[in-house]
């Protein structure tokens, strides 16, 4: 039960699961529809003699699942190492029978990281193109226009493992008729660095929605494509964080105010560490606009670009100042910005977490997902609410204090211990799904009973509780 999809109007959380797709009540947790969608005998077979597990690679896992429009979900699945895509009405209905072709939108292998978004009926996906799971790739496809990847070059995709993709409409109210974005978090094999040792290191790229490719350079390719290194760190214990777990996005009353949480895992020595590190959009979007790095062939390294970047800028999305010098789109822009677009991905400046160190850093643990909430307390300040997966099955709750994070609770939600795999918020019912490969859990966000005295109600210092002196309780 990896995939969970939230429908809060309809009141029912969508799960894709192994050769099933699951419809729930989101308040009683009652089963609404089942549908069943298995890859068929014979695409098993086929799985087993290219070399693949019959007992756990030949299925159709459900590995993507969104709305797609008013009346129907998209749902991408492995298929058996075949992947294939279908629409299914909203609310259950009946089996699937009609399929496209699933590849470069969901993984062959359900092991591999996968994201995918679906922005105004276009799909983004970022997973593996082909069987072996060599080939990495960001896609879009599905909606009006034709398909548009990423370069296959190691400068571009080097081993990636994807693990959370983010849509921010920067177009909104910009005074320079600036693009939306999509942006891709991601840990790959860093190719910047001198040492031999295979350093991992945790990345955010974007693309601009318009873009759609060049007339003769990159034709069919992103021509906004640009990555930067996420910093995750505690120098003072020497801790480095590169392995990206999970991202959860939380968007703010303006695009400017999104912020990015970060999950990563570190081993220290023989101890696992977790790390959350948070980001602001604007650091971000710095990064995208800072110098670029480049190979330098004489000295064999990578170091910053400093000779003069061609002009349209390589890398940026098509604006009010192209149009006004005549590059309506990503067509017309010529192949000195093209070439240099495909050389410089990488951008020089890594982006910094907030407050320059990490959230929280927990030894002994395992961190596998987040979710955030904003709630207002009753002296009307606005708290950041971290609801956090481990590897164990646990859901830790931290309140984010602004100097500090105070562990509010912390709850066993899967026995015998298996991994939070997915967590999904219900803001208006004010309820936590989390998911594992054997169960769905529910929760609420606060279990404000518990606390049987004023002292333990108010220390408790959950946001989501108070104490009633006329009812004597702690209430939500």
């Amino acid at each position: 039960y990896l995939t969970l999809t939230l429908d809060e109007a309809e009141g029912l959380l969508y799960v894709g699961a192994r050769e099933a797709l699951f419809a729930l009540a989101t308040g009683t947790v009652e089963l609404k529809a089942a549908i069943s969608w298995e890859a068929p005998v014979e695409k098993k077979a086929e799985c087993v003699q290219k070399g693949k597990n019959n007992q756990t690679d030949c299925f159709n896992y459900v590995r993507f699942l969104q709305s797609y429009n008013s009346s129907h979900l998209y749902a991408c699945g492995t298929y058996a190492f075949q992947p294939k895509c279908t629409y299914i009405v909203s609310g259950g209905g009946a089996t699937p029978v009609a399929f496209e072709d699933g590849k470069g939108k969901c993984p062959y292998d359900p092991t591999k990281g996968h994201t995918g978004l679906i922005v105004d009926g276009e799909l983004y996906s970022a997973t593996f193109n082909n069987f072996l799971g060599t080939e990495p790739v960001i896609l879009r496809n599905l909606g009006p226009h034709y398909s548009m990847k990423t370069e296959y070059l190691t400068s571009w995709l080097n081993e990636p493992h994807f693990v959370a993709s983010a849509f921010v409409q920067e177009s909104s109210g910009s005074s320079t008729g600036d693009d939306d974005k999509v942006y891709f978090f991601f840990s790959e094999r860093a190719v910047e660095y001198d040492c031999y040792a295979e350093q991992v290191v945790a990345r955010v790229a974007r693309v601009c929605k318009g873009d759609v490719g060049g007339a003769r350079t990159l034709q069919k390719k992103w021509t906004t494509f640009l990555k930067a290194r996420l910093v995750c760190s505690a120098p003072e214990q020497q801790l480095h964080f590169n392995r990206l777990q999970a991202v959860f996005t939380l968007p703010g009353a303006e695009w400017q105010e999104t912020t990015f949480f970060g999950v990563f895992q570190a081993h220290w020595g023989d101890v696992d560490v977790s790390a959350i590190c948070r980001y602001h959009i604007l650091e971000v979007k710095k990064a995208f606009e800072g110098p670029y790095k480049e190979y330098r062939e004489q000295a064999q390294r990578w170091g910053r670009y400093s000779d003069e970047v061609p002009s349209p800028r390589p890398g940026a999305c098509i604006t009010d100042w192209h149009r006004q010098n005549g590059f309506a789109s990503s067509l017309e822009l010529p192949d000195n910005t093209l070439n240099f677009a495909k050389k410089h991905p990488l951008m020089d400046e890594p982006v910094p977490p907030q407050r320059g160190r990490p959230l929280l850093l927990k030894k002994d643990s395992n961190f596998t997902q987040l979710v955030v909430d904003r709630v207002a307390g009753l002296d009307g300040t606005v708290y950041e609410v971290l609801f956090i997966g481990t590897g164990d099955g646990w859901v830790h709750k931290a309140l984010d204090l602004g100097t500090s994070i105070h562990l509010v609770e912390e709850l066993q939600v899967f026995k015998p211990a298996q991994p939070v795999e997915s967590l999904v918020l219900a803001r208006r019912k004010k309820l936590l799904f989390a998911g594992s490969r054997f169960q769905v859990a529910q929760l609420p966000l606060a279990d404000c009973g518990r606390y049987q005295s004023c002292t333990d109600c108010v220390l408790a210092r959950d946001p989501y509780c108070a104490w009633s002196r006329n009812g004597s309780t702690c209430v939500r």
